[in-house]
């Protein structure tokens, strides 16, 4: 069996009468999912039951990757043979169908790993389950019926099963109202319990925590959204209509804000984990277009889908032979965790959601409308997660200061710093550098050794307006000291006003955004209190010392190779107080991604007799933070 052929290197022609933004339509949909699908060919065990893809192995190891492949291009497949009222070529409907066989008969060769409590194959499962109801007309209802029944029997062993306290409890929900539909043994208290727990983690304006703590990310989006509108799709009248009602307006206030975590060029912010899902970002979009739940018109929906798909694939995603790397442009294992396999990429099928809505759909056909990031400059406050969301749309950038994720469980769980968390800022322009001392977007207590403090555990104070303010301890030789940062933000620029606790003498260092670059590395430029780093396209990190930092303090700028997602090259503006004079000293500094290095340095600040701290923007803009211990 082989899929139609579809070319690795053409798409169809751009529309931009329909899509003035992108020049995308629904066909450049279908043919990303059919070069997605053969891609996957050379891959394929002999039954279809997994695909082997090349990489480096998940934890579960090569057999439960085997799996992946398979479940997480089920889902594609799916989305496309139903996308298209089954009218795809015969081979793709047949290897999945054989592969249900193969993988599900408990003596082959090809047999799946059984689900057991919180394993991989628990996540593979809903793949299964959601693709198995969406493709149901033209799969399940023409399987053996032995097939069926070692499909329900495989799946039942999520039945009384234990899964991960986290977005894993929605896969148990999915997998098992699948079964409740084909009358198969599910429990009902299993499917409420998961429902229930998804109670607990809401913190309200649309943000899900991935579990207990402070756990926000993508998995707000591409599950703690998703697997819901999903199982309503699947329960239909055993759901609760008020249960619905209430994810479906969830749902409408997140997108609300989602839709300006995309930049100007389609790219998502880059922060969290599982980034190599990528373009799986745009799923809510989808699903809140299919569950009537989006506040958003449907040109606009469609431009933010497509403009992230398209970014990708201007930088060559998929491969050249039609595969998903693990990473985010180029193989880059940086981004992905202990879990990710080969196949892991896959789950960015979800993105593929909206091919389930018929071609006549208006977020097909209504013409594409900019997204809010195209138009104007934005400053969102977002209190639950603790971020401060601001764009230019000068330059198409989305920034997002961060005063409260750092993905850790509640105390007392030790704290750890991790790069896709707990920096000051993230961007769709640019990454954290993942290897070496954490410098870029961050503050640290610097020994005489070299040894640095790290950000470690956040402890929110508040966003609100154009501030966010958050504190964490600093642990040096032994002994913790307090860092409280408030960030100002207006157009591309965030000044960060540090109270930072410490014993004389350490060195403190603070670092403006890491920019990545190839085939170079970026150009710089150093001198008193400042410094810089710039792209061949011009863009540029910039870091000023505004308050604090005495006449000793010169610029500096760190270099790295293969330490960034974004480019080979990449380099770090930053700042160093070589002494720190003891007890709490005041730091205000300003760091800028965006195109005008030298006019960053027309900012000031300067501290009143009250010890407020007044802040003076390039552009003469003026904002006051109060001092410690007072609000506005």
């Amino acid at each position: 069996m082989t899929a139609p052929h579809v070319s690795l290197t053409g798409l169809p022609p751009l529309d931009p009468a329909r899509s003035p933004v992108t020049g995308w339509t629904r066909a450049h949909w279908e043919a990303t999912a059919d070069r997605l699908l053969e891609g996957l060919l050379p891959y394929a065990s002999p039954g279809f039951a997994q695909y082997r893809l090349p990489g480096r192995a998940s934890y579960s190891g090569p057999w439960s990757d085997g799996l992946e492949g398979y479940a997480r291009s089920f889902l594609l497949a799916a989305f496309r043979i139903a996308g298209s009222q089954g009218r795809v070529g015969p081979e793709l409907i047949e290897r999945y169908a054989a592969g249900l066989a193969a993988g599900t008969d408990p003596y082959g060769e090809e047999r799946w790993p059984p689900i057991t409590d919180r394993g991989q194959p628990m996540v593979e499962a809903a793949s299964l389950a959601i693709a198995l109801h969406e493709s149901r007309r033209w799969l399940w209802d023409h399987l053996d019926d032995h097939v069926r029944e070692r499909v329900a029997e495989w799946l039942g062993g999520f039945v009384g099963a234990r899964a991960n306290d986290s977005n894993w409890r929605l896969f148990q929900v999915v997998t098992e109202e699948f079964l409740a539909s084909v009358g198969a043994p599910h429990s009902r208290a299993e499917i409420d319990g998961g429902l229930a727990r998804l109670e607990d983690w809401y913190r309200g304006g649309g943000w899900y925590t991935d579990g207990d703590g402070r756990k926000f990310d993508y998995y707000n989006a591409w599950a703690l959204h998703l697997y819901p509108a999903l199982w309503a799709r699947i329960a239909g009248p055993r759901a609760s209509p008020a249960l619905v009602d209430r994810h479906r307006a969830r749902l409408r206030e997140f997108l609300a804000a989602h839709q300006h975590f995309f930049g100007s060029d389609g790219a998502p912010v880059h922060q969290g984990r599982s980034l190599t899902y990528r373009f799986g970002a745009t799923a809510p979009l989808w699903a809140g277009a299919l569950a009537d739940a989006t506040p958003l018109p449907p040109g606009r929906t469609r431009r933010l889908a497509s403009g992230a798909l398209k970014h990708f694939a201007d930088h060559g995603v998929p491969d050249e032979h039609g595969l998903l790397s693990l990473g985010w442009y180029r193989p880059f294992l940086p981004v992905t965790q202990r879990y990710s396999g080969p196949a892991s990429p896959y789950w960015a099928s979800k993105a593929f959601l909206g091919l389930l809505l018929p071609a006549d759909h208006p977020v097909w056909t209504a013409p594409e409308e900019p997204a809010p990031v195209d138009t104007d400059d934005t400053c969102l406050p977002l209190p639950a997660p603790g971020w401060l969301l601001h764009s230019t749309a000068a330059d198409g950038i989305v920034r997002l200061v961060n005063h409260g994720t750092d993905r850790l469980p509640p105390p007392p769980a030790e704290s750890e710093d991790n790069p896709h968390y707990t920096r000051f800022a993230y961007a769709s322009a640019a990454a954290p550098d993942t290897a070496g001392p954490a410098i870029d977007n961050h503050i640290a207590l610097v020994a005489p050794d070299g040894t640095a403090s790290r950000r470690g555990r956040i402890h929110a104070l508040g966003v609100t307006g154009r501030r966010a303010a958050s504190w964490h301890t600093a642990s040096l030789a032994g002994e913790e000291h307090r860092i409280e940062t408030t960030s100002v933000v207006h157009g591309p620029c965030e000044v960060r006003v540090h109270r930072v606790g410490g014993p004389y003498g350490v060195a403190v260092r603070e670092g403006g955004w890491a920019l990545a670059d190839d085939p170079r590395p970026p150009e710089d430029a150093t001198g008193p209190g400042w410094a810089w780093a710039r792209r061949t396209d011009g863009l540029a990190s910039v870091v000023v010392a505004l308050h604090g930092w005495d006449t000793e303090t010169h610029g500096a700028v760190a270099h790295a190779q293969e330490a960034n997602a974004y480019g080979v090259h990449s380099a770090t503006p930053h700042l160093v107080l070589p002494v720190h004079p003891g007890g709490v000293h005041l730091l205000v500094t300003l760091v800028m991604l965006g195109a005008d290095p030298e006019g960053a340095r027309g900012a000031s600040a300067r501290v009143t007799e009250e010890g407020a701290v007044v802040i003076r923007f390039p552009d003469g803009v003026e904002e006051e933070v109060p001092p410690v211990g007072e609000s506005d």
